[in-house]
């Protein structure tokens, strides 16, 4: 066990279901996390307690002067799998229509290290992205336990410029008009890069066509991205971020931004 550093805020920021209701697991409270049993360590393994990774990030997190405003967490595999999700803001952000989220990943039953990933998450249709910018990833060694915080506090210094960065991207998307050439074009290369299964783009060209929401009727590049994000609900979180981060740097080719 390590000595985390708690967090600071109170009250506990609430929760928010939409955020993983998509995600493949079961969403639950965070006490519930808290309370899931850890494995014995091996001699070459070391499982790091959901628990701790939780403190440890959200402790960091409000180190550095971000507010937490939202969680929400999932469990799958008998608790072996946790997910979880973080809105983070800064008191002079003033966007609105979309939050900075942070995604933690940990898992007991050696299926992936422990993880931070940045995104986005769009308030009107609970569409999540991430991507790869800021990551802190640690096989369960001995030393993974050692160095939690270092790793942590590292990827969350970096949070500040990279979320401005996110903003960025996005006012870049919503600046390039799209005519139906063009996005049925971008459609196939996501195929080509993964971004997206060719089962999905049914769904992706219905977002495109007809929005299930009034924000993405523009024509541009910020709509189509979230007729992408629709379609990836029902995946797991760890193929949203794998899809997350191709997308991105398919649009980003697309503005300019590569």
């Amino acid at each position: 066990m390590i000595q985390t550093l708690e967090p600071i805020t109170l009250p506990r920021p609430a929760a928010t279901k939409g955020m993983l209701l998509h995600c493949g697991a079961e969403t639950v409270d965070r006490e519930v996390v808290f309370d899931t049993a850890t494995p014995m360590a091996t001699e070459t393994w070391y499982p790091l307690p959901h628990r701790d990774l939780i403190h440890e990030v959200e402790g960091q997190l409000e180190y550095a002067g971000f507010q937490l405003t939202a969680e929400s967490h999932a469990l799958s595999h008998e608790g072996d799998r946790y997910f979880g999700v973080f809105e983070v803001s800064l008191p002079d952000r003033s966007i609105e229509d979309y939050q900075w989220i942070v995604g933690l990943r940990n898992s007991h039953d050696k299926s992936f290290p422990a993880g931070l990933v940045a995104g986005t998450h769009v308030l009107c249709c609970d569409n999540m992205a991430f991507t790869g910018e800021v990551k802190i990833s640690r096989k369960h060694t001995r030393f993974a336990v050692r160095d939690l915080r270092h790793l942590t506090a590292r990827a969350v210094g970096q949070l500040g410029d990279r979320f401005r960065g996110l903003d960025e991207r996005i006012a870049a998307y919503r600046d390039r008009s799209l005519t139906n050439p063009k996005a049925h074009d971008l459609i196939v290369k996501a195929i080509d890069c993964r971004a997206v299964t060719v089962t999905q783009i049914p769904k992706v060209l219905e977002e495109w066509r007809t929005p299930s929401h009034d924000e993405f009727s523009p024509r541009n590049a910020w709509s189509l991205f979230n007729a992408f994000t629709e379609a990836h609900k029902g995946l797991n979180p760890n193929t949203i971020v794998a899809r997350s981060q191709a997308l991105h740097g398919l649009f980003d080719g697309l503005v300019g931004l590569n």
